[in-house]
C-alpha cells in the first residue's frame, strides 16, 4: 500500500475533476460569442470531455491495478490540470475541443480509482462512510463550480475559469506526490495487474458482477441520463423560470447530497444497505411521481432536497458494492461500474429526450419513477443473494 493519504485531499482530487465536467454550464455562450459561432454549435466542448471520460474507464482500472491505483490517479491528475491550463489559451474552437477531450479522459481515471484505492485502505463495514467522505469533493463541485465559473468569467471572461481551475488541479496533484513520495515510481507490491483486461471477463462470470453491471447501467439510464439532466429544462418550459433560476433551484439536489455525506454513518446504523436500498429507491420513485404532478416551481425545489440524498442513499450502496465486486482487482471493478453507469446514461439521454416528444415530460417522470421503483427492488433482491 502506498502511505496513508487523508481523504480531505482525495475529496480535494473528486473535487477539481467534478469541477471540471461542471465548468462549461455557465461559459458556453460567451465561448460561442469568442468563436463566433452558436451555441448548439459550443456544445460539442461538452461532448468533447464526456465522451473520453466515460471510455478511459476501460484502461484505467486494468492500468491502476498493474501499476498503482493513487500513482495512476496522481498522474491523471496532473495531465488533467496541464489540459485545463492549455484551454484557457486555445485559439480555435477545434483546439479547446481536442484540449477538452485530453482533460476528459484524464479526469475520468480519477474517482474511480481513489474510490478502489479507498476500498484497498478501508475495511468493507466502514467503507461507505469513507466513501461518503470522498465523494464530499464531487458534491461540491457539482454545487460550486458552475456558479463560481460564471461569476469569473462574467468578471475578466471564459478564459480565466479554465486558468484558475487548471492551477488548482496541478496544487492538488503535487499535493498527491508530495505524499506519495518515493512511492510515486514504485510499483506496489502484491497488484492484482497480472490480470489486466482479463479482469473483466472474471467480472461478468460472476453472476453478482452481472447484476451489479446491469444496476449501474439502468442506475445511470433512468437518473444521471433520464430525470435528472431535464429538470431544469422543465422548470424552464413549464414553470417559466429563466435559467439562473433554474440552475439554482437544481442545486439543491446537491444539498440533499451533502446532507447524506454527513448523516451517511447514522443512515447505515440504522437502516443497513438493503434497508438504504429500499428506502433510496422508493424516494427516488415517489420524488418523481411527485415531481410529474407538481403544480407549482417551489415543490420541484423541495424535491430536488430530498432526491438528492435518497439518490446518494441508493447509489452509495452500488457504489460500496463494486468495490468489493473483485477484490483483487478493484480498479478494474469499479472501472467497470463507471463504464456501465457512462453507457447507461448517454442511452439515457437519448430515450428520455424521445420520450418527451412522445408523451412530455410529466409523464417521462413518471415512467422513470417507476423504473426506479423497480430498479430498487431488483437491487434489493440480488443483495439478499449476496
Amino acid at each position: 500500500m502506498p502511505p496513508a493519504i487523508p481523504i480531505a485531499l482525495l475529496a480535494l482530487a473528486g473535487f477539481t475533476t467534478g469541477s471540471g465536467m461542471r465548468m462549461l454550464d455557465p461559459l458556453l455562450p460567451a465561448i460561442a460569442r469568442a468563436f463566433d459561432v452558436s451555441v448548439s454549435h459550443a456544445s460539442a466542448v461538452v461532448a468533447g470531455f464526456v465522451l473520453p471520460y466515460g471510455l478511459v474507464q476501460l484502461v484505467a482500472g486494468p492500468l491502476g491495478d498493474r501499476l498503482g491505483k493513487v500513482r495512476i490517479a496522481c498522474f491523471a491528475v496532473l495531465l488533467f490540470g496541464l489540459g485545463l491550463v492549455a484551454s484557457g489559451f486555445a485559439t480555435t474552437l477545434p483546439g479547446l475541443i481536442a484540449l477538452r477531450a485530453w482533460s476528459g479522459f484524464f479526469a475520468g481515471a480519477v474517482i474511480p480509482l481513489l474510490m478502489a484505492h479507498i476500498a484497498d485502505a478501508v475495511p468493507y463495514a466502514e467503507r461507505q462512510v469513507a466513501i461518503s467522505r470522498f465523494l464530499t469533493g464531487m458534491v461540491m463541485a457539482q454545487l460550486l463550480a458552475g456558479p463560481a465559473c460564471g461569476v469569473v468569467a462574467e468578471a475578466a471572461g471564459w478564459r480565466l475559469p479554465f486558468l484558475l481551475l487548471g492551477g488548482m488541479a496541478l496544487a492538488v496533484g503535487g499535493l498527491l506526490a508530495w505524499r506519495l513520495g518515493p512511492a510515486l515510481w514504485q510499483r506496489p507490491e502484491g497488484s492484482g495487474g497480472g490480470r489486466g483486461m482479463r479482469a473483466y471477463l472474471e467480472l461478468l462470470r460472476k453472476p453478482s458482477g452481472r447484476w451489479l453491471i446491469g444496476l449501474a447501467f439502468f442506475d445511470g439510464f433512468l437518473l444521471f441520463g433520464g430525470a435528472f439532466p431535464f429538470t431544469g429544462s422543465f422548470l424552464i418550459e413549464g414553470f417559466g423560470r429563466n435559467a439562473a433560476e433554474a440552475g439554482l433551484i437544481v442545486a439543491g439536489f446537491g444539498l440533499g447530497a451533502f446532507a447524506y455525506t454527513r448523516m451517511a454513518r447514522p443512515l447505515l446504523a440504522r437502516f443497513g444497505e438493503r434497508g438504504l436500498l429500499t428506502l433510496g429507491g422508493a424516494a427516488i420513485g415517489l420524488c418523481l411521481g411527485m415531481l410529474a404532478l407538481a403544480g407549482r416551481w417551489e415543490v420541484v425545489a423541495g424535491l430536488q432536497v430530498v432526491l438528492g440524498l435518497a439518490f446518494y442513499m441508493f447509489h452509495g450502496v452500488l457504489q460500496t458494492r463494486a468495490t468489493e465486486a473483485l477484490p483483487e482487482a478493484r480498479g478494474t471493478a469499479v472501472g467497470a461500474f463507471a463504464l456501465a453507469l457512462f453507457l447507461g446514461q448517454s442511452v439515457g439521454s437519448l430515450a428520455f429526450g424521445l420520450g418527451l416528444a412522445v408523451i412530455g415530460y410529466r409523464a417521462a417522470f413518471a415512467v422513470a419513477g417507476c423504473g426506479v421503483l423497480a430498479l430498487a427492488l431488483a437491487a434489493r433482491a440480488n443483495s439478499a443473494r449476496s
